[in-house]
Parts: C-alpha cells; sequence; structure tokens
C-alpha cells in the first residue's frame, strides 16, 4: 500500500461525510493506492456510526481507544497501525484541505524529502479571511519557541506527512497535547523538509478541541 491517512477523531460525526467524500477520490485521481484510519477516543457522538457507514463505500479503517487522551497519542497510535508505506496526517475538522494529500505524498516519494508539512507561511500558503489580526499573530507567535529546533515556517502545523519506515527509526517519541508534528521532525532526524503552501480554514461544524492558549 502507498498511502495511510491518518485523522484523529473525538466528536466529529459532522465533519466526516464531507471529508472522506473528498479526500478518497482526490487519492483515487492520482492513482495512489490508500487506506484512511480514524482513530477516535471514542465518541459519545456518532462519530463511530458515521465510520462504519463510510467504511462500506471507502477504504476507511476505525480505530477506537477506550477513553479520551491526547491528540498527539491518537496520531501515533494511528501511524503505528499504518499499512502505508508513507503516512499522511491531518485534521477531521476540514481546516486541512484533502486535495493537498496527494501533493504532500510525492513530496515525500519524489521530492526526496524527509518530512513535509501543508504550510500556512510559506509564499503561496494562506489563512483564510475570518481570523482575527489578533488571531493570526497569536498563531504566529506561537510557531516562535520551535525556532531554535527547526527553520521551517510552520512547525506546528497538524498537517504533514513522513514515511513509515523514518518514523519507526525515531526514539523516545513522547507524545503530549496537541504539536506532534514538531516532535516527530525533531526525533525521527529529519534534515530534508520541505513545506507545501495550503489554505488553512476554520472548522463550520462542530466545536474546536483546542484550548485559546493552543494554536
Amino acid at each position: 500500500m502507498d498511502l495511510s491517512v491518518v485523522i484523529p477523531t473525538y466528536c466529529e460525526s459532522d465533519n466526516l461525510e464531507p471529508l472522506v467524500s473528498r479526500l478518497h477520490p482526490a487519492i483515487e485521481r492520482s492513482g495512489i493506492s490508500g487506506e484512511i484510519i480514524i482513530v477516535d477516543d471514542n465518541s459519545p457522538d456518532k462519530t463511530q456510526d458515521v465510520c462504519r457507514v463510510l467504511a462500506q463505500k471507502h477504504p476507511l479503517r476505525l480505530i477506537v481507544r477506550e477513553k479520551k487522551d491526547c491528540l498527539s497519542s491518537a496520531v501515533v497510535h494511528g501511524i503505528r497501525q499504518a499499512g502505508g508505506e508513507i503516512v499522511v496526517v491531518m485534521d477531521a475538522d476540514l481546516s486541512h484541505p484533502p486535495e493537498a494529500v496527494p501533493e504532500l505524498y510525492h513530496a515525500i516519494k519524489s521530492q526526496g524529502a524527509d518530512f513535509v508539512i501543508g504550510s500556512r507561511y510559506v509564499a503561496g500558503g494562506q489563512i483564510e479571511k475570518g481570523w482575527s489580526a489578533v488571531r493570526q499573530l497569536g498563531s504566529f507567535l506561537a510557531t516562535l519557541p520551535a525556532r531554535p529546533l527547526t527553520s521551517v515556517k510552520d512547525p506546528l502545523a497538524g498537517f504533514f506527512a513522513l514515511r513509515r519506515s523514518t518514523f519507526e527509526a525515531a526514539r523516545d517519541i513522547d507524545p503530549i497535547g496537541y504539536k506532534i508534528g514538531l516532535e516527530l521532525m525533531v526525533k525521527c532526524g529529519c534534515r530534508r523538509v520541505l513545506e507545501i503552501p495550503i489554505t488553512f480554514r476554520d472548522r463550520v461544524r462542530g466545536e474546536s478541541k483546542m484550548g485559546l492558549s493552543v494554536f
């Protein structure tokens, strides 16, 4: 299998059908053999029911964890279960464009990258209209503590790709909180990191799982 797309969820039942209905065709059009892995923290809504229905038409695999834990640990759990040569991680709330998944895949597969980020802050990337200047500034400032570790523009992005073998070679991964991408980039020893411009959009359905201090 070429690709596994890992999507952590908690109470995302309203977003999964529109997400998968865009994601699967985007993968198919690119000629990539892939799977969609939903890692759900035992949501009390209809997330699991929606996944079971979607799995009848799409290559979707549902993994349910018994209790709610942090997003980062859900991502790591999903990557460990992945069957694809390359793994893409993205959010379930449609803030990350599903149509960009093949581009992240090909940047790993064909361009020799160790790690690829769907980036808001490189040329061509943007945040959709509607974010206040204060919110955009806060999001940008949140990336500053990561600067000693990496020179990439959007180190805290939740939309990224890497080879499964790169992940498996890492040591001492300690998934805590929301920003697992930066930890994987550093602890997997990723030297060639590429950023692909995307338009980041606010969620339309459901509630954010992040506190005000997390961007």
